[in-house]
C-alpha cells in the first residue's frame, strides 16, 4: 500500500519507474472494482430483502381478502340464429363502439357498410396477444 501513498503527490508520481506505476494502477483498479462489486452486492441484497417483504405483505392481504361463497354457475342458454338476424345487432354494437371511442353520440354516426377484413396476423402474433390478455386475469 506504500505504492498508493505515492499517488498523492504529482512530483513523487513522476519520479516512479514504470513497474511501480503499473502496480499502483493495478491497486487502484482492483480497489475501484472491489468497491463497485460490493455496492452491487449490497443493492442486490436490498432488492431481495424488499421483494420478500412485499411478498409477505401481499400474502397477508390475500389471506385477509374475503373469499366468495360457492355461487352456482349461471345457466348458459345457447340459441342458434341466422347471420341476417344478427346483422342489426352487429351494426348497433359497432356504431356504439365507434361513438364511444370518438366521444360522440350515436346519432352523429351512420354505419353504411360492414366488411370483414381477413386476418393476416401471424400465429406468433396472435399467441402473443392472447398471452398478454390472459395475463391480466
Amino acid at each position: 500500500m506504500q505504492v498508493l501513498e505515492s499517488f498523492k503527490h504529482a512530483d513523487s508520481f513522476a519520479q516512479m519507474d514504470m513497474v511501480d506505476k503499473l502496480i499502483a494502477s493495478g491497486y487502484v483498479t482492483m480497489l475501484g472494482m472491489g468497491i463497485t462489486f460490493v455496492a452491487l452486492i449490497l443493492i442486490w441484497f436490498l432488492i431481495a430483502l424488499m421483494s420478500r417483504f412485499i411478498r409477505g405483505i401481499e400474502s397477508k392481504q390475500a389471506i385477509t381478502e374475503v373469499k366468495p361463497a360457492n355461487v352456482p354457475a349461471p345457466v348458459v342458454v345457447s340459441s342458434v340464429s341466422s347471420v341476417e338476424g344478427d346483422e342489426g345487432e352487429l351494426v348497433a354494437v359497432i356504431t356504439a363502439a365507434i361513438a364511444a371511442s370518438m366521444n360522440t353520440s350515436m346519432h352523429n354516426i351512420v354505419v353504411t357498410n360492414i366488411r370483414r377484413i381477413p386476418d393476416t396476423t401471424p400465429t406468433w402474433g396472435k399467441l402473443g396477444r392472447s398471452d398478454v390478455m390472459n395475463a391480466r386475469f
